[in-house]
Parts: C-alpha cells; structure tokens; sequence
C-alpha cells in the first residue's frame, strides 16, 4: 500500500505493550525494517543508547503507556504517581525526539509518530496525572511540529481512545457488560475500534502522503472526542 515505507527503518518503543505489536506487525508487512524495542526508556541513557544504536532513524514511533490510576481523586493522587505519570509518557517522549531530530533535519527528511489519547481532548474527573501527561504530550508535539516542519520533518499525535490493546482494553474488560453498556453509550461508533483502523493511520502518517501534516494531535475515538 505504501511503496516508500519499505526499507525505511522504523522505530517502535514498547513494542510489546499498548500499540507496539499490532505496529511491529503493520510496518513489518509494508517492508520496513522494524527495531521493535521493548527496553525502560525512563532514563536518558536508555532513550539515548536506543537512537543512537538504530543508526540512520526514517521513523520514529513513540508508542508509550502507563497506568491511568482512573478513580483517584485529585486530593488523594500520591506524589509519586503524579510524577510517575510524566517520567513514563512525558520525559521519554522529548528525549526520544531530542535524539532522533538531529539526523533527520541533516537528511531533510523524518517523521516522529505519538501513540497518545484522546483523553485530554474531553473532560474527564478522577483522572487528573493521566490526563495532564497525555496533555502535555499534545502540546510538546504541537510546538516541536511547528520547529522542525522547515526542515521537512514531520511530528504527529494519534489521540486515540477506544482502541482495542492489551494495556488499556484487555480481553476480561471487554466481557465485562459494564463496560459494553459504557462503550454502546460513550462512543457513537458502539465498539472499539480495531488495531488495524489505528495502524492504518500510523503508516499514513509515516509515508510521504502525510508530508503536509505539521504538530497535529488526530483525534482516533469512533467520535467520542473531536
């Protein structure tokens, strides 16, 4: 489907969690030569010696989950968890793209893709630390896109929610009528979307069809936030 995704190397971080597997699989099958990383990025050691062992980085897909500690309420949110949240989903995700920039805007060429949420798009209580970092992932790819789009580099968010994964929609949750009466009432769609629909978006984004997309955060939730 996408001819110029073959060969490229690609990045994809966690790629065991969250949306890694079905992407491991989706660019495997376009041609690309996946570094499916599964290592603790919470460090700058880690996020460095990742880059710079990849060697020349075509994309890179930041594909980062943590808890969402969902039913907490703000005045009970320990400070480790609020600090846990960024040093999870926020840190890794600038020094990931600190790493990688350089040789992309030397080759004029490059794309950064975000697995992020939707969450912070629609208001939801108790879930204050999740929200605020998934936010701040938004807004850090809204001001990086802007920067580099001159070098013909191109940084993108995916705000999904609703999305089968093994992080957030497990198996036994998804039995759960709860949550398929929660689900046929939150999302006008009425179900989950697929793996395939979201990576279907990522490998627009990574191929050169998408070069005029510049630090825009998509909405991906079957409507259930715009």
């Amino acid at each position: 489907m996408y001819d110029a995704i073959r060969n490229k190397r690609v990045i994809i971080t966690h790629a065991v969690r969250y949306m890694g597997p079905a992407c491991v699989e989706a660019f495997s099958k376009e041609g690309a030569h996946v570094i499916a990383n599964d290592d603790d990025l919470s460090t700058e050691a880690a996020c460095r010696e990742l880059i710079e062992s990849a060697g020349t980085v075509d994309v890179l897909i930041v594909n980062l989950a943590a808890p969402n500690h969902y039913g907490t309420l703000v005045t009970d949110l320990k400070d480790d968890d609020w600090h846990e949240m960024f040093d999870l989903l926020v840190h890794p995700l600038h020094r990931l793209t600190q790493f990688a920039l350089p040789q992309m805007i030397e080759r004029k060429r490059g794309k950064i893709i975000v697995f992020g949420s939707a969450v912070p798009l629609r208001p939801m209580g108790l879930l204050c630390a999740y929200s605020a970092a998934r936010g701040a992932q938004i807004s850090y790819v809204k001001s990086v896109g802007v920067e580099v789009a001159r070098h013909n580099v191109q940084v993108n968010l995916i705000a999904q929610n609703w999305v089968e994964n093994p992080a957030y929609y497990p198996p036994e949750m998804q039995a759960n009528p709860k949550f398929q009466k929660n689900l046929s009432e939150q999302v006008p769609l009425g179900r989950l979307a697929r793996p395939e629909e979201d990576t279907a978006l990522a490998l627009f984004l990574a191929s050169d069809q998408s070069d005029f997309f510049v630090g825009q955060a998509i909405p991906f939730s079957g409507g259930w936030a715009s």
